[in-house]
């Protein structure tokens, strides 16, 4: 049983679990927990942070985030659990990709709405790749993008998603602005559940592979114009997936 926390080495848990507004404090905490569970930040079987401590990272008190671990509890995305070795534990895990699922994710948001989605991914991650190309890496941060490729280059077809987003969203992570962290991570949810819809091909694994590295290489190698592209190309190779699973 996995009790760590932060799966994928905490990509995306600065950006989600960041404070919420006090006006619709219990509203934006299940939004921002549910958003970690979806994206994987918080994975199956993973226990979420310490109540003390993830109240303190929301910015809300633990009465509020108690309501919002127990509504996610009853809507099956959390299991509670007491005792020494008790939390909160992600019982949620994406569904098998069923036929119609796409183009009924799809017509939930409207085909406008997908075109706006994968124009929002495209500019806020070109301009996470050029910002941390630009950055002059420290070691650290370059063994952690060096990380989060090797890890989704490893992952077992069943979690590719979790682990391709962990080194997306790393990216962003990694440039140190929390606003644009954020702005990806939302994009990312955006296209989440389009994502999820699709099966994980091989050769689009193997095809994508080789764009992870191109993007990783350019970061490293300070080329925040060759960054751009890699994303870019990488991006656009997505979208006309989803694309051609809708044709």
């Amino acid at each position: 049983m996995k009790t760590g926390g932060f799966g994928a080495g905490g990509a995306g848990a600065v950006s989600l679990l960041r404070p919420v507004r006090a006006g619709n404090a219990f509203e934006e905490t299940v939004e921002r927990l549910l958003q970690a569970i979806k994206l994987g930040v918080v994975a199956h079987g993973e226990k979420l942070p310490p109540e003390r401590e993830l109240a303190a990272q929301l910015g809300i008190s633990r009465v509020t985030l108690r309501e919002a671990i127990r509504a996610l509890q009853d809507a099956g995305y959390l299991d509670v659990r007491r005792g020494r070795y008790g939390g909160a534990f992600v019982v949620y895990q994406p569904p098998n990709p069923r036929k119609g699922d796409l183009r009924r994710a799809v017509n939930e948001m409207g085909p406008s709405e997908l075109d706006d989605a994968l124009t929002f991914r495209m500019a806020v991650e070109c301009g996470a790749a050029q910002v941390l190309a630009c950055s002059g890496l420290t070691p650290a941060q370059r063994e952690t993008l060096t990380s989060r490729l090797a890890g989704v280059n490893d992952a077992a077809p069943a979690d590719y998603r979790r682990m391709d987003t962990a080194f997306h969203l790393a990216i962003a992570e990694l440039t140190g602005s929390r606003l644009l962290a954020a702005a990806c991570a939302d994009a990312r949810l955006r296209v989440t559940d389009l994502l999820n819809a699709i099966p994980v091909l091989r050769p689009n694994i193997e095809h994508a592979a080789a764009q992870h590295a191109a993007i990783v290489d350019a970061i490293l190698a300070g080329d925040p114009e060759a960054a751009r592209r890699a994303v870019a190309e990488h991006l656009e190779g997505t979208a006309a997936l989803l694309r051609g699973f809708l044709a």
